[in-house]
């Protein structure tokens, strides 16, 4: 039996709660590295490199299925989602490198620079998370 428009779209936010919920959950333990040398840094963005590579296929897909399933407030709210993602992915991560290759040279205002770049984007991904919790009570 193939699946209805509005359960493919139910499926699609579950999908995008997953994802968004579990790399919020594992970027937050990440603030506990020093976040001092071009090791850190560099795991540190290769996690956002994957998180924003599954946030844009399920936001994509979340988007799709609220189309299909008539749902314009929805996909509207998930294309913000790819759109957000999107302009993340441009303007943090190549900060996130120029500033991790200042770590090893021992420049001390590229630690705490590479710092807010991670706790801004955990807070921009708390507020997805949040955005996709409040949609809920409304499908």
């Amino acid at each position: 039996m193939p699946l209805q428009p509005n359960q493919f779209a139910l499926l699609s936010t579950v999908a995008l709660l997953v994802v968004t919920g579990y790399f919020l959950l594992g970027s937050i333990p990440l603030l506990t590295l020093e976040h001092d040398t071009t090791l850190d840094a560099r795991f540190i963005r290769s996690f956002y490199v994957t998180y924003y590579r599954f946030a844009l296929v399920t936001a994509i897909g979340a988007t799709i299925s609220y189309a299909m399933a008539s749902r314009p407030v929805f996909a509207v709210g998930a294309a913000a989602i790819v759109m957000v993602t999107l302009l993340l992915r441009r303007h943090y991560l190549p900060k996130m490198d120029a500033l991790g290759a200042q770590m090893g040279d021992d420049a001390t205002a590229a630690i705490p620079a590479f710092r807010r770049i991670h706790q801004r984007a955990i807070l921009i991904n708390l507020a997805q998370l949040l955005g996709i919790l409040g949609s809920l009570t409304a499908l």
